[in-house]
Formats: structure tokens, C-alpha cells, sequence
């Protein structure tokens, strides 16, 4: 494993809660948001990606470039989660996995995963990828606009805000 820029470890000895973020695919626009909080309320961030992972300066936004293939990164993230803290991806098996250690997890569209809607949101990935398996154009999610960058910064605040309480 290599890390780049600072380590997100050690910001654990400063900081009672942190935000991880499975970084490979989450959009751009959307870690800009994360990072705007991040300064604002002085939270520290963790990128974690198979790849360099550019990071803003300042000092709370550090990163973990892992080993390439599948499923690296989300090894890494619940293996150093901690219960309280946030988790921003894509990736539904990854939430569950974060979800059944008491950490919080949302999508890049600000959708939180829970205890009770991760086994139908893992269902519904299951079903997908068995018609993709066999042939099945099924399409993919819609483009990512100015609506959802709204809604996930509104639900980025809004969990934000119940954390620090």
C-alpha cells in the first residue's frame, strides 16, 4: 500500500470523527463539496483510490492511494472506519459493510444507506447485474447535474450537522 500526500490515520489522534471517501469514482464536483464542509467545520477528509488522488492544501484533506483491483479501497475503508464517522460512495456492498460497523455512509446523490434499506439496495444490485450477466442492456444511472450536487450538498449538511450534536 502506498500513501500519498499526508496520512489519514494519523489525523486520528486530533479529531473525534472524520469523513471517508471512496474516491475512484465519486465525481468531482461532489469531493468539492466534501471539501468546502471540511474546511468550514474543520473536519478532516480521507480519499482512498487505486490512483494519485490530487488533495487541496490545508492541512485536513489527506489521501491513500491503495494497491490496484477490485475491492482495494473498500477493504481499506472498513477496515479503518470507526463507528460514528461518514462515508461517501458509490459502491452498495461497501456501505453494508460500513453500515454493519456503525459508521454513517451516503452516495455521491446524498441517498443515505441504512440498516434498513441496505439489504433491498443490495437485492436490487444483485438482480441487476444477473440481467446485465445475461445481456440485458439495463442502462446506468443518469447523468450527474446540478440537482443532485444540490441534494447531496443539503444532505451532506444535514448529516453533518446531526454528527456534531
Amino acid at each position: 500500500m502506498v500513501d500519498t500526500s499526508r496520512s489519514c490515520l494519523a489525523l486520528d489522534r486530533k479529531y473525534y470523527m472524520k469523513i471517508w471517501i471512496d474516491a475512484d469514482a465519486c465525481p468531482k464536483i461532489v469531493k468539492e463539496v466534501i471539501f468546502k464542509a471540511s474546511f468550514r467545520l474543520r473536519i478532516p477528509v480521507c480519499l482512498v483510490a487505486n490512483s494519485y488522488m490530487a488533495v487541496p492544501q490545508g492541512g485536513l484533506v489527506s489521501s491513500i492511494q491503495v494497491d490496484k483491483g477490485a475491492d482495494v479501497a473498500d477493504f481499506y475503508i472498513v477496515e479503518n472506519v470507526t463507528e460514528g464517522e461518514l462515508v461517501i460512495t458509490a459502491d452498495i456492498p461497501l456501505a453494508s459493510l460500513v453500515v454493519e460497523k456503525g459508521a454513517i455512509a451516503i452516495n455521491p446523490r446524498g441517498e443515505p444507506y441504512t440498516e434498513e434499506n441496505i439489504s433491498e439496495r443490495l437485492s436490487m444490485r444483485d438482480f441487476m447485474q444477473g440481467l446485465r450477466d445475461s445481456g440485458v442492456d439495463t442502462g446506468g444511472p443518469a447523468p450527474f447535474g446540478p440537482k443532485d450536487k444540490e441534494h447531496f450538498a443539503n444532505s451532506l449538511n444535514r448529516i453533518l450537522t446531526q454528527m456534531m450534536k
